[in-house]
């Protein structure tokens, strides 16, 4: 991440800029639509029956969600960069994340939690893989450590669901540390809610067969959602970098206070 030097010039925070803002907070309003709302119901209904599992099992999604994100950190990286070609030019399409996302699900969801366990690394790659290619939308480099740590602040952005859809804004023009501690630090703090969106795909994917379809719906919804997320959030960052910290983020919370719409907050 750039850091924001107070003395540099910054453009003026025009009516064209607060529409721009503005456009990113009715984004994420819109982020958790009808789509959404339809898988939510699927696996809050499978999700009755996840409750009574041990505790280990509960346990065990809390940690494949760590070992994804970590996964995912390391290894979106190497499939963008200049070794894969052709090959990883032709995987770094919202398109492209979509298929591979749904095959993925498909074939998790075969022998329900099991497999649904099992793929999990793979989705998130994709997923994160997705956000790396909005990141760079927004003129971000996607293999560097600084935006691979904002892609896995998305992860953390909310959750699909009415009552948790927020971004944090806490830490935007802050100093980044790119320590291993540190890393490991904000994975421990964005796994559990990550967790949480995942024990509803492992739901909806837990009946053999029948969850292959569950499977490959949750993963193309899941990366349609955060593709969202991740415009909203580097949208953010780039008008941040633009206009100044205080006048973009006091707008966009406006906005989101007007419709009602969570935001974390320092």
């Amino acid at each position: 991440m750039k850091v924001i030097d107070p003395e540099m010039i910054l453009a003026p925070f025009d009516a064209e800029a607060q529409s721009h803002v503005t456009a990113l907070a009715l984004r994420q309003r819109k982020a958790n639509g009808l789509l959404m709302r339809v898988i939510n119901f699927a696996g809050g209904q499978v999700e009755d029956g996840l409750r009574l599992l041990p505790k280990g099992t509960r346990s065990q999604i809390e940690a494949a969600a760590r070992s994804a994100l970590t996964q995912s950190y390391q290894m979106a990286s190497h499939s963008r960069s200049a070794g894969w070609g052709a090959v990883g030019r032709s995987l770094s399409s919202d398109r492209a994340h979509k298929v591979l996302g749904t095959i993925s699900g498909a074939l998790g969801g075969l022998g329900g939690l099991p497999t649904a366990l099992a793929e999990l690394p793979v989705a998130t790659t994709v997923i994160f893989r997705a956000v790396q290619g909005v990141a760079e939308q927004y003129g971000e480099d996607p293999i560097s450590a600084e935006t691979r740590i904002e892609c896995l602040r998305v992860f953390g952005s909310g959750g699909p669901g009415e009552q948790d859809d927020g971004v944090d804004t806490s830490f935007f023009g802050a100093r980044l540390s790119l320590t291993g501690p540190a890393l490991h630090g904000l994975i421990g703090k964005i796994a559990p809610r990550f967790a949480t969106i995942l024990g509803q795909k492992l739901a909806s994917q837990a009946v053999p067969v029948i969850g292959a379809a569950a499977g490959a719906g949750t993963n193309y919804a899941f990366i349609d959602y955060y593709v969202e997320m991740a415009h909203v959030h580097f949208g953010l960052r780039q008008a941040v970098r633009t206009h100044g910290e205080d006048k973009v983020l006091a707008h966009f919370h406006k906005v989101l206070a007007e419709g009602k719409v969570p935001v974390q907050r320092a």
